[in-house]
């Protein structure tokens, strides 16, 4: 006989269905992605611990799971929801079905969902806190220790998903050059395998750090740049990330963030946050890159944002500064991106809300890494 499996909402909505990977019962933000693809870097994001997720693309795992694509050791998501999952995974490059990674890990999910009422209800009332159980049966009982559970909002969970020690990924020979064009120092607030990589293949050596490090740490790397990851939590309650961003940008170091990497970055530059409704979760989200006029489709992951005190076409002064909105949402206008330039015009750092080194695509931002090399050219 199948598994049962209960799904209560914060506001009390209750959804039935099987259980679906490992059995259980699980909190955590529920919160929904659009992408049809890449499935498995959603999974291994470690930007989505303590999230449950909610897959928007009715039929789900028909690749199956593979030892090539995680963007981090383990599956991060605290919950999966789905609607129809697939019986038999159809890939060459499969090792195990996502219903057998999900037990094997510990997730705790549901299928049979209405996921489509479940997207909507969250599209109107929010992102909010929701449980699953195979081993509940009441709603109500499920409900209270819902509200029980940890908010996102004020939750500081960087240093719970980050490296615990500093670790290199060497460049990779261009063979016109002997050794590293530049070295990098990237702090690991949640990154994903893919960035050291796409900086590796433009011969950049990065040092990835714990989220801990100190502006000492992180200076006797000697970078010639820092970079801040994606990863989870509130920003405001993200502080001293902050406080070693606005040191290095006084000892003038290059700077590159991407996702929380921008927040963190809008903050060290004096601005507030202020979390989203229910986000942008998928990978195809359309963002203006303002400096270029270019739209570009993004892959996104992100429940917070960066709040501009003025009218995005204009420059607001900073004691590190003259900062303007880069990027753009198109639909919603959320900023999606950040630079920063001295008194005589020039870039001295920059960041974007969403995924460049998205692995299962879109590519449209891209670029951001080779903009990010001319910076560090251009101050060597």
């Amino acid at each position: 006989m199948t598994e049962q499996a209960l799904l209560v909402l914060e506001d009390g909505r209750t959804f039935r269905g099987e259980a679906y990977g490992a059995s259980g019962e699980t909190f955590g933000e529920a919160v929904f992605s659009t992408g049809m693809t890449g499935y498995q870097e959603t999974l291994t994001d470690p930007s989505y611990h303590r999230q449950v997720v909610v897959m928007t693309a009715p039929h789900v795992g028909n690749t199956g799971m593979n030892d090539e694509d995680p963007e981090s050791s383990r599956i991060w998501v605290s919950g999966y929801v789905v609607r129809d999952p697939a019986r038999i995974p159809s890939s060459w490059r499969s090792r195990r079905s996502l219903d057998d990674a999900l037990r094997e890990q510990g997730v705790v999910g549901i299928s049979g969902v209405d996921t489509r009422a479940l997207t909507r209800h969250l599209r109107d009332r929010g992102a909010m806190r929701v449980g699953i159980s195979t081993t509940e049966t009441d709603p109500e009982a499920l409900l209270n220790r819902v509200r029980e559970s940890g908010e996102m909002a004020g939750s500081e969970l960087a240093s719970e998903v980050s490296t615990s020690e500093a670790y290199v990924v060497p460049a990779v020979s261009t063979g016109s050059t002997s050794g590293p064009r530049f070295r990098v120092a990237a702090l690991d607030l949640g990154i994903k395998a893919n960035t050291p990589r796409m900086l590796a293949e433009r011969g950049i050596e990065t040092h990835v750090l714990p989220a801990t490090s100190t502006l000492e740490e992180v200076l006797a790397v000697a970078p010639d740049g820092l970079f801040f990851s994606n990863g989870p939590g509130d920003p405001a309650a993200t502080t001293d990330q902050v406080a070693l961003l606005q040191g290095a940008l006084e000892a003038g170091v290059p700077y590159f963030g991407i996702c929380f990497g921008n927040q963190l970055f809008g903050r060290a530059l004096g601005f507030g946050t202020y979390k989203l409704g229910y986000g942008h979760r998928g990978i195809n989200q359309p963002v203006m890159d303002r400096t270029t006029g270019k739209v570009e489709v993004t892959a996104h992951n992100h429940g917070f944002a960066v709040q501009w005190p003025a009218a995005p076409s204009d420059h607001v002064d900073t004691p590190y500064g003259t900062a303007r909105v880069s990027h753009v949402c198109l639909n919603d206008d959320v900023v999606e991106g950040l630079e920063l330039r001295d008194a005589d015009g020039h870039l001295r750092g920059f960041s974007v809300q969403y995924h460049p080194e998205a692995a299962a695509g879109p590519h449209d931002a891209a670029y951001l890494f080779d903009r990010f090399t001319d910076l560090l050219d251009r101050e060597a």
